[in-house]
């Protein structure tokens, strides 16, 4: 596993958040997986780092990628692959 610091912001039943934990699986990349509830209103964690509550969100130190999983695949690609 390669050590991050990125923050996956997403849901268990949610096919976009699904491929990016595919993609950072595929890229052994490390990282903190927070489980956000279904109900918008209840995201305050998701809109307090981006600014909206649409999954799935990543954080990595200073990049912010919110609610775009071909966004986040293509700087995860882009940043972390060999």
């Amino acid at each position: 596993m390669i050590e991050t610091n990125i923050v996956l912001y997403q849901a268990e039943w949610c096919p976009y958040c699904a491929r990016v934990r595919s993609k950072l699986t595929d890229l052994l990349l490390d990282y903190t997986n927070v489980n956000v509830p279904s109900d918008h209103s209840q995201r305050t964690n998701v809109k307090d780092v981006s600014g909206q509550t649409g999954i799935p969100t990543m954080v990595d130190g200073d990049v912010t990628i919110a609610d775009d999983d071909d966004a986040i695949i293509a700087y995860l690609e882009k940043t972390y692959s060999k």
